[in-house]
């Protein structure tokens, strides 16, 4: 491996959403400068937050279609039962759901906890309440996903938070999406559930740390296909 090849290696990607951002934060540094070397330091170690949050580092994930993966990273703040957003036309019974809340240091980029092809995408706008109460799953803007996988009807929930004001989602109905795939991300601190049948066991539990795209949150116990290549 060549030193270039190393320097590269050793820098996360940031993913496009952030240029932007990042490029106004950097302009806002510039002028607040001019001004005060004080004001221009707090704007770098800003801008370099800026940075590190758009991050959007390269995942392993199983290939496994028994698997459930971690659809963020961030800490398991449910699991349990729960009903499905109603638009979601998941009807009014229970799913196990697992939530994964994000602050604003995580990795917003949100990725397939299972393959499928997207059968319904619906957005709904709601409050901004802190991510980690368990009411945001029904008070606040959400944009949910339900897949068609091997195993069933599985849906990821997008939860806008607190700070987070804009839901990113880059994937379309009748989409497919391979387990791990990004389909999209949430600025500035949220969460996602994940609901899933009753056919799947937990693996995780409250307060344990998961990695998006790699963190294995539950498993089916029937025997699926399993495909012979991931798509990124």
């Amino acid at each position: 491996m060549s030193i270039v090849d190393t320097i590269k290696n050793a820098f996360v990607p940031i993913h496009r959403e952030g240029y932007p951002f990042i490029a106004a934060f950097g302009a806002a540094t510039l002028v607040l400068g001019y001004f005060s070397t004080f004001l221009f330091w707090v704007g770098l170690i800003l801008t370099a937050w800026c940075a590190y949050f758009f991050r959007d580092p390269e995942r392993v994930t199983p290939v496994d279609d028994r698997l459930v993966v971690s659809p963020a990273d961030g800490i398991i703040s449910a699991v349990g039962p729960a009903v499905p957003p109603r638009e979601l036309g998941l009807g009014s019974g229970e799913m196990t759901r697992i939530s994964v809340f994000m602050n604003v240091f995580s990795c917003h980029v949100n990725r397939a906890p299972v393959r499928g092809r997207i059968s319904r995408i619906e957005h709904r706008p709601g409050k901004f309440l802190n991510a980690e109460l368990d009411k945001a799953s029904s008070e606040n803007e959400r944009n949910g996903l339900v897949i068609d996988s091997p195993n069933g009807t599985v849906a990821a929930v997008q939860v806008a938070g607190l700070v987070a004001r804009r839901i990113v989602c880059w994937a379309e109905a009748g989409n497919a999406l391979a387990i791990g795939e990004r389909f999209g991300l949430i600025r500035f601190g949220s969460r996602v559930d994940v609901f899933l049948p009753s056919t799947a066991t937990p693996r995780v539990a409250v307060g344990q740390t998961a990695v998006g795209g790699e963190t294995v949150l539950a498993e089916f116990g029937g025997v699926a296909a399993t495909p012979l290549v991931r798509i990124s």
